[in-house]
């Protein structure tokens, strides 16, 4: 049922802060200001760090419609809704990662999201293997719903692709871009515009369970390494370029292939980086040594994967590597963990 006519509906504190704080830093990574976006409401930067504070529907509008129409790419709902990983909605969507049956997992992933961000309500349906996530109007969004379901979407992606390949997302809207500019976004899925309802269809068969798949070890090293290394720079550059090296720790962590990213030049990074004292070369070892040490001791991934994953030609560079970060050697920390557990 739309809340259309009940207006204090809207002043009812709903949404959790750390969703208004991560759609500003993305909204500023795209050379949008946060003053622009809060200019008109009732919030101010002080409001928005208190960890308890709760954002009402009225000004979570607010902030979405701002923003909407600052930026200029009708994709940006979709990129941000992808940002809204297990990590984006709260630690508690960590233990739905144990979960072994893959339809428990998102069925619980989507209970979680209907709790946690109530702009739209999900309905989800399992038929045999496959699963449906449909998005159902809670409010009047008006012109700014396209935006939101694509926020969704984003995200329901960001999780539902840990467990399911070939999605299939059905907007119930027109875009202006071709889909093919959005099935850039979701590699391997497909996107349909003007379907009768906006849901995501997703074929869970033929996959392997979770405990078997070392997709799972790489995502799990991941997301606590980015938790772990969260940044109090304020320099934008240098938040950008760890996150960078974050997403990609690998050989492609080079500081020509960052600049190209961040679509910067090497020596624009370089003088960025070091206005702010930080080297290129140390935050990758950091970030470097904070997965390989997840991985030894969260994994079992071999000592030569890990090496080839970090981007080392062979285990013994990596081996010399870790040795020189921490002074001990990677099979030491695997003879350790073994011996932890007997």
């Amino acid at each position: 049922m739309l809340h259309k006519t009940n207006t204090m509906a809207y002043e009812v504190p709903l949404i959790p802060v750390r969703y208004a704080r991560q759609f500003l830093d993305f909204v500023e990574a795209q050379g949008i200001s946060r003053g622009a976006v809060l200019h008109g409401s009732d919030l101010d930067t002080q409001q928005l760090d208190d960890p308890g504070m709760m954002l009402s529907m009225r000004q979570t509008l607010h902030l979405l419609n701002q923003a909407r129409r600052l930026l200029d790419d009708e994709r940006a709902g979709f990129r941000f809704g992808q940002k809204l990983d297990l990590l984006g909605h709260g630690l508690l969507g960590f233990s739905l990662l144990w979960q072994e049956d893959q339809r428990d997992l998102i069925r619980m992933n989507v209970q979680y999201i209907r709790v946690a961000l109530p702009i739209m309500d999900m309905d989800i349906k399992c038929v045999g293997k496959d699963i449906s996530v449909r998005l159902e109007d809670v409010w009047d969004l008006g012109d700014l719903r396209p935006f939101v379901v694509a926020i969704y979407m984003g995200s329901i992606h960001s999780l539902a692709s840990l467990v399911c390949r070939q999605l299939r997302f059905e907007f119930d809207f027109h875009a202006q871009r071709p889909a093919s500019e959005w099935e850039s976004m979701v590699e391997g899925s497909r996107v349909v515009f003007g379907a009768p309802v906006s849901q995501v269809l997703m074929p869970l068969s033929g996959r392997r369970p979770w405990s078997n798949d070392a997709s799972l070890s790489y995502y799990l090293a991941g997301a606590r390494s980015r938790e772990s290394l969260q940044a109090s720079d304020d320099m934008e550059v240098v938040a950008l370029v760890r996150q960078k090296l974050l997403d990609n720790p690998g050989r492609d962590s080079t500081l020509e292939r960052v600049a190209e990213r961040l679509e910067m030049s090497p020596r624009s990074v370089r003088h960025h980086l070091r206005r702010a004292g930080a080297s290129f070369h140390d935050m990758r070892n950091e970030i470097r040594e904070a997965f390989a040490t997840r991985y030894l001791t969260e994994t079992r991934l071999s000592l030569q994967r890990i090496a080839e994953v970090l981007g080392y030609s062979d285990q013994a560079s990596f081996t010399k590597a870790y040795r020189v970060w921490t002074g001990t050697t990677p099979g030491e920390v695997r003879r350790r963990k073994k011996k932890n557990d007997a």
